[in-house]
């Protein structure tokens, strides 16, 4: 596999320690594709590479690198398999709550992170459970303690976790709960069904008569009115998987270029790298990836000081909000647009199934229907015509201080 043309950050110590283990994951990511294996060894050496613990801060074992540094290697991962880090989505944000607690309770999440657990999540739910009518509940069970009951769907990188982040209700009020993924009771089942990102975990977990400790209940519901800086964040690791999607994309597709011999009789160059035509995708392409990657990476700046110092910095957060959302509606239509136009730099031959080159078009269109981009350019609009409060949603799986 050909690398791609150096990058202004390509060189930097972070990206040198991590390229190893990003050439290792991106060796099978075709492989896991084809078998719809899921990707528990590529969890495991990104847990061992210290990968999950990026932003950890380094008193409790972690590297504690900017969200600039951290998203540029999200990037690089999801041109790896994209599907990794959307597998890993709560589990970052996770850290980020931990981080912003700065408690015993955070510190010791912290540590625990930097000794390889995974943080999953079981929020959203089938049906009508939407966020103001969980169904799934949690009772008190007479000794201090509770259980949980319910069923959640889309329960994304559940499935490579230590822990699972529940959101459930507690005699009406929306809450958030900490539960052992191999507890008993806890079933965790692959049945995500959806075309793209097929390897993420994203299936149901069913919670029956779960025991939960008290100290596990650590904060208000997902969905809790008010202004965070998690929806940007979560966002913006979609994002970073767009991007991905769109580098290794252009690799794919120039590594075939270069390869190929067969052109066409009205073609007019005898070799495909050669043909203007060719050639103009495939700098699409590119220049598709790059724009994404600067998007993210501008995003990440804005983020960098919104969570400075371990601090949510209120008076930026729809900064950050309008910053992901703006960046939001433009790489989506840049990568999907790229992902479908590579194939016409073949014939018949592009589409083979081992060349799994559909991959990128179906995982960009699942990342994509997140948080709906028809909704947010309205968001926008509206913010910008008549000053209207953007869209938040609260953050799972922190303490309220």
């Amino acid at each position: 596999m050909t690398t791609s043309l150096t990058r202004p950050d390509s060189d930097t110590p972070l990206a040198e320690r991590f390229r190893p283990v990003f050439d290792e994951i991106a060796a099978g990511a075709v492989a896991r594709e084809r078998d719809r294996e899921l990707a528990f060894d590529a969890v495991a050496l990104l847990r061992d590479s210290g990968f999950t613990s990026l932003r950890v801060p380094t008193e409790f074992g972690g590297s504690d690198v900017t969200l600039r540094e951290f998203f540029s290697l999200l990037i690089d991962l999801a041109a790896a398999d994209s599907n990794l880090p959307q597998a890993l989505r709560v589990h970052f944000s996770f850290v980020e709550d931990q981080r912003l607690a700065k408690s015993d309770d955070g510190d010791g999440w912290l540590r625990a992170v930097a000794g390889g657990l995974i943080a999953g999540n079981a929020i959203t739910e089938p049906g009508v459970g939407a966020v103001d009518r969980y169904r799934t509940v949690l009772t008190a069970d007479g000794a201090g303690g509770y259980r949980l009951n319910g069923v959640k769907a889309y329960s994304t990188g559940t499935l490579y976790a230590g822990i699972i982040v529940v959101a459930a209700d507690l005699d009406g009020e929306r809450v958030t709960v900490l539960v052992d993924a191999e507890a008993p009771g806890v079933e965790r089942i692959d049945d995500w069904d959806g075309f793209g990102q097929r390897l993420t975990a994203s299936g149901t977990t069913t919670f029956t008569d779960v025991v939960v400790p008290a100290e596990r209940v650590v904060g208000p519901g997902y969905g809790v009115p008010g202004a965070t800086y998690v929806t940007s964040f979560l966002q913006l690791v979609q994002l970073a998987g767009l991007a991905g999607i769109a580098q290794r994309a252009t690799d794919d597709v120039a590594d075939w270029v270069r390869a190929r011999t067969r052109s066409y009789t009205h073609a007019v160059a005898d070799l495909p790298r050669h043909d203007p035509l060719v050639q103009q995708v495939i700098g699409g392409l590119s220049s598709a990836a790059f724009t994404a990657r600067a998007a993210v990476l501008a995003v990440a700046d804005v983020l960098d000081a919104v969570l400075d110092d371990r601090t949510e910095h209120a008076d930026r957060l729809t900064e950050a909000e309008l910053a992901a959302a703006q960046a939001q509606v433009t790489v989506i239509d840049l990568v999907l647009a790229a992902t479908s136009r590579l194939f016409d730099v073949g014939g018949a031959s592009i589409v083979a199934a081992d060349l799994r080159l559909d991959r990128h078009w179906r995982n960009a269109r699942t990342l994509a229907v997140h948080n709906p981009v028809i909704y947010k350019t309205r968001a926008i609009g509206d913010y910008v015509l008549n000053g209207t409060e953007l869209p938040f949603a609260w953050s799972a799986g922190r303490r309220p201080q």
